[in-house]
């Protein structure tokens, strides 16, 4: 299998066992841009490909497939895109649960379902950790717990006290605490390493490879639910995962994570699954404790002792 992906994301397929490599394209999101698209064709055409995956309902996410002449076009039914995908598949709406609208796009028609399904996967090599430790200087570092405090809307991120809150009280019992995310979350890290203390250290930035690695290293991770609470349950990592917003039942990692942390509170407008809370009062991040995140985390790393 061959994945077309971007450029900051396909750091991510070097560690898929599954995967044979990434055809590395960025597209725009906002225009059309065609001739963009058939300049993407023209890459994919020499490959031979025989059947296209289109994970998206978006119509111009199958114009390149259909352009590049793809036999089997496999796609969602959405946006009038008879023609350009043809071999339509439906029903995804009644199947909220991420793994089941994906079977509908892997599976052939009318297969059924089995019983379990392969969990993702991602193989880091010793190898290549222990290097990358050693050039952050990060090799003396143990134990580790990795936060990872971004995601996409606001809705979903756990408040940057608290998570500071949990770094200081993580440093306190002995761990060096990494937080890690894009560029965007760098403020988020200078906010929770002013709470944290010396043992905080700031991983951001724009290498997905950087992330990949911190979440292989660590022995606990804290992370919103967003792509590296995924990536850090497809490692392998103990990984706590904090849901407001959002349904864990939907959303959560396919692969065993240590926890799912939900607030106590009742909030009646949840899971609403928006990106900016429409109430403002954010009760659903809000109201969850630090001293429950710290707690399950510690469950998480020490095993043994709990």
């Amino acid at each position: 299998m061959d994945v077309l992906t971007t450029a900051m994301v396909a750091p991510l397929l070097d560690y898929m066992p599954a995967v044979r490599k990434g055809v590395v394209w960025d597209l725009p999101r906002r225009r059309l841009a065609y001739g963009e698209h058939r300049a993407l064709a023209d890459r994919l055409r020499p490959e031979g490909y025989g059947q296209a995956l289109i994970m998206s309902r978006k119509w111009k996410a199958a114009l390149a497939p259909f352009l590049a002449g793809i036999p089997v076009r496999t796609g969602l039914v959405g946006e009038m895109r008879f023609g350009v995908v043809n071999d339509l598949r439906w029903g995804e709406k009644t199947l909220p649960r991420m793994i089941d609208q994906c079977a509908v796009l892997a599976l052939p028609k009318g297969a059924p379902r089995p019983a379990e399904w392969p969990m993702p996967q991602l193989v880091v090599p010793a190898a290549e950790l222990t290097a990358w430790r050693a050039r952050l200087g990060l090799a003396a570092e143990r134990p580790v717990a990795a936060l990872a405090p971004g995601a996409v809307g606001p809705s979903k991120r756990w408040p940057a006290a608290s998570y500071g809150e949990v770094a200081r009280r993580l440093a306190a019992e002995g761990f060096a605490v990494w937080v890690v995310g894009g560029p965007g979350e760098a403020p988020l890290a200078a906010e929770i390493a002013a709470i944290g203390g010396d043992r905080v250290r700031d991983l951001t930035g724009t290498d997905l490879r950087n992330a990949i690695l911190a979440l292989a290293a660590a022995d606990v991770v804290v992370s919103n639910d967003s792509g590296l609470l995924h990536v850090a349950a497809a490692i392998g990592t103990p990984s706590i995962g904090i849901f407001g917003p959002t349904s864990p039942w939907h959303w959560k990692p396919l692969n065993p994570i240590a926890a799912v942390i939900e607030t106590t509170t009742a909030v009646p407008c949840r899971p609403c699954h928006k990106p900016t809370c429409a109430m403002g009062y954010h009760a659903c991040m809000r109201d969850i404790p630090a001293g429950t995140v710290l707690e399950a985390a510690l469950r998480a790393a020490r095993p043994a002792a709990a």
